[in-house]
């Protein structure tokens, strides 16, 4: 099940990226410090009283030359669509103005719950400046402070109020979510069709043709179940966002968090794109599942060497994913593509494969004789014992003496020792250092 989310709405200059920040707070960190992989904050992993949630900063959506009110509203109806609470953020200092009442407006009309905020009132002297805001009708309004950080745990206790209820009945663990991600025309919509067999997908050269999020089942000759989640140019009927990249992106964030293995699908005859490694980038820190899918092989004059030079090529791109198979196919003809649901399949078996604590110590113990552990100002890192606390994806902890003797490249080299060991292949693994209790 997805986690919910909260989108963050209103004016330039209203303070929206500093609340954006102040809830995501340390989780918006970067697993790994590699070039490609995203460092976009328009969408955040966050969490408050236990609950796990997602958050849009719509002041990150890029809505190129509109006009600055129609940008608001159009940044808007991107938080009415995607979010399951909004929260609108207005200013105490510039007071109410036409630009407010009229997303109000829309917000008021959206059926999603909407919390009103205003910002920036920095000390309680400045509380009784809010009232002027009731006359939005969105109800009460939160001041809060985002400088500062006053008034936000009010405001998210009431947001995290409006949550979905969970399922009380776990998902079939034995069916296996996958989504085809990339840019516009790379073929994801006739990738599809050629997998299932079947037109269930409309299929056309002009980018952003698909307009509904389509969840299809279907039975793979093995016998294993799959449901293939489609992400192409998913927007609101009669509303165009295609001219706005990080929406797009967007979708594919919310395809990423459903999925088990994320199929990163590139167009042969265009190569590899900035977009590319930075949705790619978000299914790596995800933990998700990967395999990089070369579509359209078939267009393109190959020699000897061009099969092995375009993977050379991803490998350099794509350096945090060298985890990832690559294949090569064709939606037009169907080349190779009989082989991706064994590998999907493959994939996802890996993200949830258990080794056991005996087992991984020896490992473990092998590759400290084979590389010993680092020194810092006479101090030796000492490893006392490693186990598996985590899948989907495979997280280990090594409990160590300090934490900080765990030189960033020997976790690195002990995580490619469990690799060489084990079939990892398709999924990240997460390595982190704890002090011995």
């Amino acid at each position: 099940m997805a986690k919910p989310v909260i989108a963050i709405v209103g004016r330039p200059n209203v303070g929206k990226s500093t609340i954006f920040n102040r809830i995501v707070g340390d989780r918006i960190s970067i697993v790994e410090d590699v070039s490609g992989v995203t460092r976009d904050r328009i969408y955040a992993p966050a969490e408050w009283l236990g609950k796990e949630f997602s958050v849009i900063d719509t002041g990150g959506i890029d809505i190129g030359d509109e006009p600055f009110l129609e940008q608001i509203k159009q940044q808007a109806e991107i938080a009415i669509e995607e979010a399951d609470v909004i929260i609108f953020i207005t200013s105490v200092r510039e007071r109410l103005t036409d630009a407010d009442e009229q997303v109000a407006q829309m917000l008021y009309r959206s059926n999603k719950p909407v919390l009103l905020a205003v910002n920036k009132v920095d000390n309680p002297e400045m509380r009784t400046d809010i009232f002027d805001f009731y006359a939005l009708g969105l109800g009460e309004p939160y001041p809060v402070s985002g400088s500062h950080g006053l008034g936000l745990g009010d405001l998210l206790d009431k947001a995290i109020s409006y949550f979905p209820s969970e399922q009380e009945a776990d998902e079939d663990e034995s069916i296996i979510k996958f989504s085809f991600i990339g840019r516009p025309n790379v073929g994801k919509s006739s990738l599809i069709n050629a997998l299932l067999g079947e037109e269930r997908v409309i299929v056309s050269n002009v980018a952003g043709t698909t307009r509904d999020a389509i969840d299809t089942s279907f039975t793979a000759a093995s016998g294993s179940e799959f449901v293939m989640i489609d992400t192409a140019g998913i927007r609101k009927k009669g509303k165009v966002y295609e001219n706005t990249e990080k929406y797009s992106v967007l979708r594919a964030l919310r395809a990423i968090e459903r999925s088990d293995v994320v199929v990163m699908v590139l167009n042969a005859e265009e190569g590899i794109r900035e977009q590319d490694k930075k949705v790619a980038g978000y299914a790596h820190e995800a933990g998700k599942g990967v395999i990089i899918l070369v579509n359209k092989w078939d267009a393109i004059e190959k020699d000897t060497n061009t099969l092995k030079k375009f993977e050379e090529d991803i490998r350099h791109e794509f350096a945090y994913l060298s985890y990832a198979p690559i294949l090569f196919v064709s939606a037009l003809t169907k080349q190779r593509l009989n082989q991706l649901p064994a590998l999907i399949e493959k994939v996802s078996r890996n993200q949830k494969l258990r080794i056991q604590s005996s087992t991984l110590n020896e490992v473990i113990l092998d590759a400290v004789a084979m590389n010993p552990t680092p020194t810092d100002k006479g101090r030796r890192l000492k490893i006392y014992y490693t186990t598996q606390v985590a899948i989907k994806p495979p997280t280990f902890v090594v409990f160590v003496n300090d934490p900080e003797l765990m030189h960033f490249s020997y976790a690195r080299y002990l995580e490619n020792r469990i690799r060489d060991t084990f079939d990892f292949e398709g999924t990240p693994i997460r390595v982190v250092t704890r002090k011995r209790k």
